[in-house]
This record gives C-alpha cells, structure tokens and sequence, in this order.
C-alpha cells in the first residue's frame, strides 16, 4: 500500500505520496525552488524504483518542467483553491512510457464525445433497487463488490479495513443495494486542503449495468460536495473502458488529457483520461 513522506533538504520541502505497487511515486506539494525540487523528486524516484514520476504543478512553470524532460499530460480545473493543477509526468523505462493502446483510446474518446450532453434529468430507482450512503456497516460487502470487479486495482479496496480507514479520513462513498446484495459503489475522496474532490472506486456487478446506477451515484456524490461548498470534482477513468468515459462526458464532465500507464487495473497497466466538472456552474 502506498503512502505519504515528507522530505526536507536545504530549502526544499517535498510532500510525496510512494505507491511501489503502481511503481510510481507523486510529488503532492513542494515549496522552495522549483529546480531544486525536481533534481530532488527525482532522487528520490529512483532510490524507490519508480518507472514514473508524477508532479502537480502549475501552467506558469511549464518551461521549467520541460528542460528537465518532463511531460505536460493533463490538467484539473480550479485543484488549487481555484487555480489550475497540471500533471508534468517523466518516465524511467521505455516500456512505461509507450502506450499500445493509444490510437484504441482516440477512438473510444471521439466515440464518447459524440454523444451529446444534456441536463442530468433524475433517473427512478425501481424496486428492490435502494440508494444509500456507506458507512462502517457496509465495509464487508464493498470489499466484496471491489474484490468481484476488479481482479487488480490501483488501491487495497478488497481489503475491509482499508476501506474503513478511508471513510475515517473523510471520503464519502454512496451505494446501490440489489435486495440484500451491494451492487454498485462510488466514492468522493475529499481534499479539504485545496476544495477538490477525486470520484472514484467506481464499481458495478456487470448484470446490474443496464440501469445506469453510476450516474445516480456520480449525481449523489455531487450533491454531497456541494453541500460541503466544494466545486472542483474531478474523476480519472480508464481509457478504453467506454462506459464509465461516456457517463462522465454526459454528466458534464470536460475531457482535461490522458495519464499514460498510470496504475494497474485489471491485469495490465492502464492509461487513465481525466475529467473535470465546476459544480458551481451546475
């Protein structure tokens, strides 16, 4: 399981979230040079054997970014107390570095943005279908839901203290219960920081897709973060998976770029979109 150092050398202050079964490592804060920093990230990317080095940053140091070889693949909208995040991303491997399945991913993009968005109009849980927010009771059967879906996932949600660590820390899940069988999840990871939401861990049984339960879920998270005064949401989807790219473009979700092999999911690294939504303009 990954988890969050603090490094402090000279006048650099690093905050780095290290993820070695992603084999990645993401730089959250700095402060101090810009430069120093890097040359320091970078240190510490190898020390741990990370393919990928992953840094938010800002659009204003985009050249600096560049003369130390990184690469500009994505951006999130109003991140920063309402200023713009921009993923600079560089590589260790060439094997990380190239997509196989680019040009898969283009089509399923231009698929995705064909289809018009409109105003979310409420969709009517039939019985025995019954929405909820996920507590402590629930943990058993999300870790069970996560564990049918997803074979291999970038975080330990088949693991049920995991996940209760995650609703303690403050992440909002929402779920849909067919009879007595959780079959769809969802989840806002909430930066209280910088008034930013991740939605994420987003499952559903495959016999249980037809009904659109994500985006009744994806609306409820919504309404939760507004009612928390936060307006910047974001979600990050693989690529090739058509559904979940569709329901966020719907939704009014604006395509901000493609993470390229970021974590595994499934039985392979995958190459994640990112999408935005300003919450205060709906």
């Amino acid at each position: 399981m990954g988890k969050t150092v603090e490094f402090e050398r000279d006048a650099c202050k690093l905050s780095i979230y290290i993820d070695p079964f992603n084999k990645r490592i993401r730089v959250d804060k700095m402060t101090g040079s810009l430069l120093e920093s890097l040359l320091y990230a970078e240190e510490i990317a190898r020390e741990n054997q990370a393919e990928k080095l992953i840094v938010k940053g800002k659009l204003q140091h985009l050249p600096i970014f560049q003369e130390q070889g990184f690469s500009l693949e994505a951006k999130i909208d109003k991140f920063f107390m309402g200023t713009d995040m921009y993923f600079f991303c560089k590589y260790y491997s060439n094997e990380r570095r190239n997509s196989e399945h680019w040009i898969e991913e283009d089509d399923v993009l231009q698929d995705v943005k064909s289809r018009e968005f409109s105003e979310y109009t409420a969709i009517i849980l039939s019985k025995p279908y019954k929405l909820k927010e996920l507590s402590a009771k629930d943990v058993q059967a999300m870790a069970l839901l996560y564990q049918t879906v997803f074979e291999i996932y970038p975080v330990p949600l088949h693991d049920p203290v995991y996940i209760r660590k995650t609703m303690e820390e403050g992440t909002v899940y929402y779920g849909v219960y067919f009879k007595e069988e959780l079959v769809s999840a969802a989840a806002a990871e909430i930066d209280w920081e910088h008034r930013n939401a991740e939605l994420t861990d987003c499952a559903t049984l495959p016999q249980h897709r037809k009904h659109q339960l994500m985006k009744i879920l994806l609306v409820q998270l919504e309404e939760s973060l507004k009612k928390h005064n936060i307006y910047c949401a974001f979600s990050i989807a693989r690529s090739l998976s058509f559904g979940m790219n569709a329901s966020l473009h719907t939704l009014g979700y604006k395509y901000r770029g493609r993470l390229t092999k970021n974590c595994y999911i499934f039985n392979k690294l995958e190459d994640m979109n990112v999408w935005v939504k300003d919450l205060s303009a709906h």
